[in-house]
This record gives structure tokens, C-alpha cells and sequence, in this order.
């Protein structure tokens, strides 16, 4: 097997740039032609960088959208055989063309092709996750065991009669099924593990590997498929990989919770993904979560950009004196005052009551400057302070709750 899914993981960035641009352009200008909300109103970009001047997409937005328009929300939409359904509720589109989720590049990375058979212990009703992976394992030749979840004394009844050999689904459920069988006295066959929708902690990624399972994991969402996944070093097999690769197929941006403006290079921010699956297109959509930037290229030999994997969620709403605080309000009062260049909004308890802190960064200004734009934009008065440029943490977060009700 090929250490690479193709020639598009090792190409250069301006050529990456470049495909990239072709295909962003085209999606754009068919959602420009769609009737209702999902227009975007404006020409060809000249360069990726130009995706800041679009608005962010939220799932709220999405929502709304699809119950005015649905099931899809007016986006132009081609080759779709199914359609699943995710909390809010949100409907997702799926097609049966090669690799439609671009979960492929994520196995072929894990060692997985023709040969193989994958036990896929996601959900295959409603939700998407299991046509996902199971998209991903034809594309790369593997067959598939539809095996869900639960049921753990069948699931190891099955790995041994059909030869599983590699798994696909949560961090957790693979050990559950490994002690069942041990619990069974039955020797299972897998030695690769292909994880998502849960933290793969690295306890567990290690026992996996006493277990001599090659256990790695990916970032995808229902709405997007495969954002990002994890590759090894091939010449160094047993050390960790080193963050997240981001697949061909999207481009991340790492914007300011509740903005769309780009953080600094390595500073924690959300996660704002944009589609280049021509089936589906979405631009600039705002996953909800938090990571950063990785500098330099992977060990592997992949050339795309790599990020550091979730870090959080980026919608911080807090309730404070019994009022919602969110991320775009923090946002509207850095815009609202030419001094602040970031603000932060830290809750805490004076005894029986909310406290609400805003720390600034700013120059030339005093805490009774800012109190009326705090007032305005937060809707309740709070404690003013200003801080040097570049004081405040670096850590993604807009709104901080230190409160404890111990």
C-alpha cells in the first residue's frame, strides 16, 4: 500500500491554492444563482484570503434556513441518495458517489484497503456517521461489517466469524468489545482503529497499542464530512502524530469565536470550514469548535495544513444575572469602541451574586471609557478593566466562567 491516498496530499501549497480557488469559485457562483437566504452576494474571489470578506454560517442560521426552505434550506444540492437527520433538528445531505465524505484519505492514513474487513460500530439511523465511514471503507477497498452499536457479546461473534480486522467508531466502544472477547476467551483479529465523535485520550490510544492496534482519529462533522485526521510518522511508526492534517477537500479557517476575522497565526479560535464538495457546498461554516494552527509540515510527508485537533467549544453563551452573554456580543463591543483591540468577559461570584468582569486591551483609555459600551453591547453594567495590548490569554476563549457553586 501507498503511504499517500493520492498526489493531492504531497502537492504545493500554490497549487493546492490554486485547484482549491477553481472549485470555491464555481460552488460560489451556483449559490449566487439559488433563490432565498444561502445567497452570497459577490464575484469570484481573487485569492482563498478573500473568504474573510463572507459572512459566517452558523448552525442556527442553518436551522432556520431549512424551516423556512426545506429540507436543505435553499442550498443547490446534486446527487443525493439520502438524507439524515441531527439534533436541532439539522437535515444533511449524503451521496453514493466515490468517497463522497472524503473519509477514504482518513482510512487509507490508518492502513485500511482491500483485504480489510471493517467492523463500523457508528450509528447507520438518522444520523449520518455510519454511511460516512462506510463511504470511506469502499473507497479504499475495504469491506464493510454494518455492525452499529451495542449488542457487544454478538459484535465479538461476529469479528471472529467474519475476520474483522480493523475497527471504525467511538474511542471507547473498541475496548468494551476487546474485553468482552477476552471476558469470552475469544481472540480477535483487529489491529487497526479508525475513531471519531469522542476524545481519544492518550491512556487509551496506548493501551490500544500494547493491545498492537495502530488506533488514530479524524475530525468530521454530519454537515461536512472529514475536516481533518491524524497520520503516522512512517519513519518513526510508535510516536504519536503530531495534530491534525486537513483533508483536500475543505478549507479551514481559525476565526475569533463569533466572528469571521482570522486569529493570529497559532492562537486558539473556531474552527470556520468551507466545503468544496460541489454536491453540497457550504462556505465559511462555523463548526462550533476550537483549535489552532499547527506550524510546519507533517512528518508523514503530507504538505496540508495541520491543526491541533478539538480544543474546546467556541460557543461560550453564558448565563450571567440572568442574562445571555455570547461570543458576538463580545465581538460588537470590540467593534463598537475604536480603542479595544480584544476583549474578554470572565464571570464569577461575590457571594449570592454574579459578578461580571470585562478586561480590555486597549491604550489610552480609562475603565469609565469603556462602561457605557459595555452597557450598550452587554446589556448589563460590570467591571471595567484595561489591559496592556497583548495581556490577554491567547486561548480562544471570549467569555470565561469562573464561577463554582460548591
Amino acid at each position: 500500500m501507498s503511504n499517500f491516498y493520492d498526489d493531492l496530499e504531497t502537492r504545493s501549497s500554490d497549487a493546492r491554492e490554486a485547484a482549491q480557488l477553481a472549485v470555491l469559485n464555481a460552488n460560489i457562483e451556483r449559490i449566487a444563482a439559488a433563490p432565498g437566504a444561502c445567497r452570497i452576494e459577490t464575484g469570484a474571489l481573487g485569492a482563498l484570503s478573500d473568504l474573510v470578506r463572507l459572512p459566517v454560517l452558523r448552525k442556527s442560521d442553518l436551522t432556520q434556513w431549512q424551516a423556512d426552505n426545506p429540507p436543505f434550506g435553499g442550498i443547490p444540492v446534486n446527487n443525493i441518495t439520502h438524507v439524515f437527520q441531527s439534533p436541532g433538528p439539522i437535515y444533511e445531505p449524503g451521496g453514493m458517489s466515490h468517497d463522497w465524505w472524503r473519509m477514504g484519505r482518513f482510512l487509507h492514513a490508518v492502513g485500511i484497503g482491500a483485504g480489510d474487513v471493517v467492523q463500523n460500530c457508528f450509528g447507520y439511523h438518522l444520523t449520518p456517521a455510519g454511511m460516512i465511514f462506510e463511504s470511506g471503507a469502499r473507497a479504499v477497498g475495504a469491506t464493510v461489517l454494518p455492525a452499529g452499536t451495542g449488542q457487544t457479546e454478538l459484535q465479538v461473534q461476529a469479528a471472529k466469524a467474519v475476520g474483522s480486522t480493523a475497527y471504525a467508531g467511538t474511542p471507547d466502544y473498541l475496548k468494551v468489545i476487546l474485553d468482552k472477547a477476552a471476558e469470552m476467551n475469544v481472540t480477535l483479529g483487529i489491529t487497526r482503529a479508525a475513531v471519531g465523535g469522542g476524545a481519544l485520550f492518550p491512556a487509551l490510544r496506548q493501551e490500544y497499542a500494547d493491545r498492537g492496534i495502530l488506533c488514530l482519529q479524524c475530525y468530521a462533522t454530519a454537515d461536512l464530512g472529514n475536516i481533518a485526521y491524524e497520520s503516522p510518522d512512517f519513519n518513526s511508526p510508535v510516536s504519536p502524530p503530531e495534530g491534525m492534517i486537513v483533508d483536500e477537500g475543505v478549507i479551514v479557517e481559525i476565526v475569533t469565536p463569533g466572528t469571521g476575522n482570522p486569529v493570529s497565526a497559532g492562537d486558539v479560535g473556531e474552527v470556520v470550514v468551507t466545503s468544496l464538495n460541489p454536491d453540497y457546498p457550504l462556505v465559511r461554516f462555523a463548526t462550533g469548535d476550537l483549535s489552532a494552527v499547527m506550524p510546519g509540515q507533517s512528518p508523514c510527508g503530507r504538505t496540508n495544513m495541520r491543526i491541533k485537533g478539538w480544543m474546546g467549544r467556541a460557543d461560550q453563551t453564558t448565563k450571567i444575572k440572568g442574562m445571555f452573554v455570547r461570543p458576538e456580543q463580545v465581538a460588537a463591543l470590540v467593534a463598537r469602541h475604536d480603542a479595544i483591540l480584544k476583549a474578554r468577559v470572565i464571570a464569577t461570584r461575590d457571594g449570592a451574586q454574579d459578578v461580571m468582569t470585562v478586561q480590555v486591551e486597549a491604550t489610552g483609555v480609562s475603565p469609565d471609557d469603556i462602561a457605557d459600551a459595555v452597557v450598550a453591547t452587554l446589556k448589563m453594567k460590570g467591571r471595567v478593566e484595561v489591559m496592556a495590548p497583548g495581556s490577554l490569554p491567547k486561548d480562544g476563549l471570549v467569555i470565561e466562567d469562573q464561577r463554582s457553586y460548591e
